[in-house]
């Protein structure tokens, strides 16, 4: 069943109020909760409300922080989100990396005591609308094994790069550094799937194609999902994800970074504070000159959108093409939702007091 954006707006920001966060917060979180559905992130976007709200209940997650700077030079600052939303900390810390950029040429800052934060690349396009290159990354729960290992060390990991153009769309790489994000499991889950082989491996580090495989104990692999097709790449570009956003930070890192469900526990020791982010922003013009800059990517962009596609095929994909016309489709047609999904939302507005009807 298909819901507007508008519904599902409303909705997420009622229940966002209802826990505490102020108008403007809320909105914010709605928004970049949002954009994980109408950009077909389907696992990361309204089916998580529930989890975030669940995370509050358990004191984990605080609705109204004071989101600060705690270090700072001209071009890099390290932001302390005080145990905020990440849909809202995250946000801030972009604002604060295009801020540097404009003075400074380019932006860093690195996130601690923050909290999952959507999807990477609607941070990431931030920085588009000021003719600048924007990455976004974050580490996450520890659900992924390192290439022979058999422990969850690392989170999915997510790495993105949005990069402007003039007339063809942006350049946005939005990728996790494993070969299946975890949300990708729990739709399957949903809907009664086997995963494809090489996204997890079992309790023992066999290949396995149960969808709940990690709830069995078992972990999610690195991108190339074996030794012999790479997987010491993944491991190796989420391992830098890790250091970026955390190491950096003064965050938790590796298998010490919280879990995103409520009903794990943190680890009892943590070695620094909450979840970590990373983002950087960079002035085109700190270059070379925008227009030119966007010419030649109308350009670069175009020769790939020509490159002879192999047999079967329609033609060759840019970075973020799925993704915005899938965003141009469900602004128009609404967002699907699973019934697993619906049933969960109006739980949760009974639980609250949220009307899942649009009027009420």
């Amino acid at each position: 069943m298909n819901f507007s954006f508008d519904h599902l707006e409303n909705f997420t920001q009622r229940i966002l109020r209802k826990i505490g966060c102020p108008e403007k917060d809320a909105a914010t979180a709605a928004r970049v909760l949002l954009a994980a559905d109408l950009r077909g992130v389907d696992s990361h976007g309204v089916a998580r409300l529930s989890g975030y709200v669940r995370l509050w209940e358990a004191n984990r997650i605080n609705a109204v922080p004071e989101i600060r700077i705690v270090h700072e030079t001209p071009s890099t600052a390290v932001v302390d989100g005080d145990g905020g939303l990440g849909l809202v900390v995250a946000p801030f810390a972009m604002q604060v990396a295009i801020d540097k950029a404009k003075t400074a040429g380019t932006g860093w800052v690195s996130v601690k005591n923050s909290n999952h934060y959507g999807i990477a690349g609607i941070h990431a396009m931030e920085a588009l609308k000021h003719d600048m290159i924007g990455i976004s990354l974050t580490n996450a729960s520890p659900l992924v094994s390192p290439t022979f290992s058999r422990e969850r060390m690392l989170g999915t990991n997510p790495i993105s790069v949005a990069i402007p153009a003039n007339d063809q769309p942006p350049f946005v790489l939005d990728m996790a550094t494993t070969t299946a994000a975890n949300g990708k499991l729990e739709i399957l889950q949903r809907k009664k799937q086997d995963a494809p082989l090489g996204w997890i491996q079992d309790r023992d580090g066999n290949p396995t194609t149960s969808p709940l495989g990690v709830k069995d104990g078992g972990a999610l692999l690195p991108l190339g999902g074996d030794r012999e097709h790479g997987s010491h790449k993944g491991y190796g570009l989420g391992s830098v994800v890790d250091i970026f956003s955390a190491v950096l930070s003064g965050a938790n890192y590796g298998p010490w970074v919280p879990p995103f469900v409520a009903f794990l526990e943190p680890h009892p020791n943590p070695v620094g504070e909450g979840l970590g982010h990373f983002f950087g922003a960079m002035c085109v013009d700190a270059f070379r000159p925008a227009d030119e800059f966007k010419k030649h990517m109308d350009q670069w962009i175009g020769r790939f959108r020509e490159a002879e596609p192999v047999k079967g095929q329609q033609r060759v994909l840019i970075p973020g093409d799925p993704e915005r016309e899938l965003e141009a489709e469900r602004r128009q047609h609404g967002i699907p939702l699973l019934d697993p999904v619906i049933e969960d939302l109006k739980a949760l507005g009974d639980k609250l007091g949220v009307s899942w009807k649009p009027n009420d």
